[in-house]
């Protein structure tokens, strides 16, 4: 931008004040009583609302991981395992799943939740030579092998 006198100066300043203004107005907006047209209460009203925000998706993340966690307990306790031992059984399978994968296999996908059971119960019960050593799947799991040439 290009200023060439001082007015002109003062003029973009104001300007551009009251651009600013107007944008924190329109997060202001659905306040009720003076909060959504009075620019000193609005500031106010904003910056807290923000804070509320962020504090509240730091706290979906920790309800959402602990919704995760409960599933796939309550599904692995249908199988006969604990959390904490189909976790690490499948991690010893060398089956990478994060949590929000194996609470939604849970859901919708009992069958290969259940393979995923079985795996990790034949593991901790034979160890991972005997889940994987001889290639032969245990009864009830469903598995697709890829093959890259």
């Amino acid at each position: 931008m290009v200023l060439l006198t001082a007015p002109l100066k003062v003029r973009t300043h104001l300007t551009d004040r009251f651009w600013q203004t107007q944008d924190l107005l329109q997060y202001a907006q659905h306040f009720r009583g003076r909060k959504n047209c009075c620019y000193r209460l609005a500031i106010r009203a904003v910056t807290r609302a923000f804070v509320k925000c962020t504090n509240a998706w730091r706290l979906k993340k920790k309800n959402m991981r602990t919704l995760s966690i409960n599933r796939i307990t309550a599904a692995s306790q249908e199988h006969g395992l604990k959390y904490p031992s189909f976790i690490s059984n499948l991690v010893k399978c060398q089956v990478e799943f994060n949590r929000k994968v194996l609470a939604d296999l849970a859901i919708y996908e009992p069958k290969m939740f259940k393979s995923l059971a079985a795996l990790a119960k034949r593991r901790r019960e034979e160890g991972f030579a005997a889940a994987l050593g001889d290639e032969k799947e245990p009864a009830g799991i469903f598995s697709q092998v890829v093959h890259y040439q």
